[in-house]
């Protein structure tokens, strides 16, 4: 996938960072936040759609039409496929997925940048869990789905908040700086019925990058595969989603599909593993992670 000129520019030139140290800013989210959700923004919406060929066909639209251009990014889908089963794990979204072995010291490489599991979570506790395990890193674009749901049936435990510098999550940035470590983000720790304890991670981007997740889901001491977690608002974002050490095995009819970058479309509700030890498994082609 090729970088824009502009995010080539604002990476790579000594001009376009200085612009890009403004940009990051808390109040620069703030006040394009504002605009994108205020009714003057609704221009944007035809422009968006033509640009980036989005198919509105299965999209709640108002009847008078999207009242912002946040409201059209945040937009809900009539209906969506939901391949769950109790040993399934889901995507939580559309995207682009990668699979990555958690190494000790190291969550996983992106374009040449290795990230902390450590600086990740802010909790070594925690972060001593998942070694040797594999993190789901799912990369939505601005022209995807912005809503997501939880990945798996289970309780959960504990909910934390890092608040950090908001950076575009587009490969060029990642090789530039530790993105995920110094992003905004949100995660969830939920005891799963079928893979032990998991993390699932939402990440802010540049601009607006606002992670809004649901209070009922936040409340709620079970959480459900296909229940609706929350959104992002305008920008490119990801979900990360950890799993312990031999917890799952993963389709490599799915891994077939990668890009030159390694990644793999995959929407809502498709099934990205299974657990290993279930009997469902046994036709399931696994892949090495």
């Amino acid at each position: 996938m090729k970088d824009s000129l502009l995010l080539l520019f604002l990476y790579h030139t000594v001009f376009g960072r200085m612009i890009l140290k403004g940009l990051v800013q808390p109040k620069v989210s703030a006040i394009a936040g504002r605009y994108l959700s205020s009714e003057a923004s609704r221009w944007l919406v035809p422009y968006y759609i033509r640009k980036h060929d989005i198919d509105m066909s299965d999209i709640v639209i108002p009847a008078e039409g999207f009242a912002s251009f946040n409201a059209f990014f945040t937009r809900s889908r009539a209906k969506w496929r939901c391949d769950w089963a109790k040993d399934h794990l889901i995507s939580p979204c559309d995207g682009y997925l990668k699979y990555v072995k958690i190494k000790k010291n190291k969550v996983f490489a992106v374009k040449h940048t290795e990230f902390s599991l450590e600086d990740l979570l802010q909790d070594k506790r925690l972060a001593d869990r998942f070694l040797d395990g594999v993190a789901l890193i799912f990369r939505l674009t601005p022209a995807n789905y912005h809503r997501y749901c939880y990945a798996a049936d289970g309780r959960s435990l504990s909910i934390s908040k890092i608040a950090g510098r908001l950076h575009c999550v587009r490969p060029v940035a990642l090789r530039k700086f530790p993105v995920f470590a110094q992003n905004c983000r949100e995660y969830q720790v939920i005891e799963t019925d079928s893979f032990g304890t998991v993390v699932q991670m939402e990440i802010g981007a540049l601009l607006v990058g606002k992670i809004s997740n649901h209070k009922k889901a936040a409340r709620a001491e079970r959480v459900y595969a296909g229940e609706e977690k929350g959104y992002f608002e305008f920008g490119g974002s990801t979900i990360i989603i950890l799993l312990p050490k031999d917890a799952a095995c993963f389709p490599g009819k799915l891994y077939r599909r990668k890009n030159e970058d390694g990644e793999i479309t995959v929407h809502m509700g498709e099934i990205v593993a299974k657990k290993k030890y279930s009997a469902s498994a046994e036709d399931f082609t696994g892949m090495s992670v």
